[in-house]
C-alpha cells in the first residue's frame, strides 16, 4: 500500500507541475524561445518554482515507490497523470470540465483498476546483479534503434507516436534503473547509493527520454503521442518487472481482464488527449 500511495503523489505531483510550469511559461516572449535567457526569465516566476519544487516532490516519491513495491505495480499507476493534468489544468485555468473529461478519467480509472486487480503481481528481486542489466540494456538499445529509425523516415503524427513509444521506453528504463540504485542505499546505505553505477545511469536515462518526448510532440499530435506514451511506459515497465527483477503476474484466462483493462486505458487517453483541455494546455508527462 505504500508503493501504491506514493505512485499516486507521483502522479499527481508531476500533473500538477506541468500546469504550473505552463502557466508560467505562456507569459514568456517568444523572443525567449531556445535560449538561456528563458530560464531566468522563468527563475522570476513564482509559479514556476512552484512547480519545479513539484517536480522535485514527484521524484522523491517515485523513488519512495519503487524503492517499496515492483516495478510492475508502480509504474502503471503513473497514467493517471493525464486525467489528473486535465483536472488540474480545469482548475488553474478556470475552465469547466466537460464530460469528455470525466469519461476520459472514468475509463482510465477502471481500465488501471481492473488491470492491476487481474495481473496482480507479485515477488520479485530488489537486488541485481550487474550482469543481468547486459542483455536487458542491448534489447532496450536494439528497441530504441528500430523506433527511432523508423520514425526519421516518417513525418507528422506517425512519427510522433514511434517517438513517444521510444520516450515511452526510456521513461521504463529509468524507473527500472531507480529502483535497482534505490536497493543499494538499503544495502549499503547513501556511500552504496553515490557508487551505484545505476544512479547515473538513471539520470542519463532520464534526459534521453525527456529529449524524446519533447520530439515526439514537436512532430505531431497529442492524440497521436499520449496513448505511446502512456501504455509504453506501463507495458514496457512490467516487462522490465517480469523478465530482469522476476515479478510474477498471474496468466491464464486473467490475461482477458487485463487485456480489457488496457483497452479501457487506451480508449480514455485518446478521449482525454482530444479533449479541448489537452489541446489548451499542451502535454503531461506519465512516469
Amino acid at each position: 500500500m505504500i508503493s501504491v500511495l506514493f505512485a499516486v503523489l507521483t502522479a499527481l505531483s508531476n500533473g500538477t507541475a506541468s500546469v504550473l510550469q505552463r502557466r508560467a511559461a505562456a507569459g514568456v516572449p517568444d523572443s525567449e524561445a531556445m535560449r538561456l535567457s528563458l530560464i531566468g526569465h522563468l527563475m522570476r516566476k513564482k509559479v514556476w518554482l512552484a512547480g519545479i519544487g513539484l517536480v522535485i516532490v514527484a521524484a522523491v516519491c517515485q523513488a519512495v515507490a519503487l524503492a517499496t513495491g515492483p516495478i510492475a505495480v508502480v509504474q502503471p499507476i503513473f497514467v493517471i497523470e493525464l486525467p489528473a493534468t486535465l483536472l488540474v489544468a480545469g482548475f488553474v485555468m478556470r475552465a469547466g470540465v466537460s464530460r469528455q473529461v470525466w469519461c476520459g478519467v472514468a475509463a482510465v480509472t477502471l481500465g488501471l483498476a481492473l488491470g492491476m486487480a487481474a495481473a496482480a503481481p507479485v515477488g520479485g528481486s530488489d537486488d541485481l546483479q550487474g550482469a543481468a542489466w547486459v542483455p536487458a540494456l542491448a534489447a532496450t538499445a536494439a528497441f530504441e534503434a528500430v523506433l527511432i529509425a523508423a520514425a526519421l523516415g516518417t513525418f507528422g503524427n506517425t512519427r510522433a507516436a514511434l517517438l513517444g513509444l521510444a520516450a515511452a521506453c526510456g521513461y521504463a528504463l529509468t524507473a527500472a534503473l531507480m529502483k535497482d540504485a534505490m536497493s543499494r542505499l538499503d544495502a549499503g546505505g547513501a556511500a552504496g547509493l553515490l557508487t551505484a553505477w545505476q544512479l547515473y545511469a538513471t539520470a542519463v536515462a532520464g534526459v534521453g527520454a525527456l529529449f524524446l518526448l519533447q520530439n515526439a510532440l514537436q512532430s505531431g499530435s497529442l492524440v497521436a503521442v499520449q496513448p505511446m506514451l502512456t501504455l509504453g511506459d506501463a507495458l514496457i515497465s512490467i516487462t522490465y518487472g517480469v523478465a530482469l527483477f522476476g515479478e510474477e503476474l498471474r496468466t491464464g484466462w486473467w490475461l482477458l481482464p487485463q487485456l480489457t483493462g488496457v483497452a479501457l486505458i487506451a480508449a480514455g487517453c485518446v478521449v482525454l488527449a482530444r479533449s479541448p483541455l489537452a489541446t489548451a494546455d499542451a502535454s503531461p508527462r506519465t512516469g
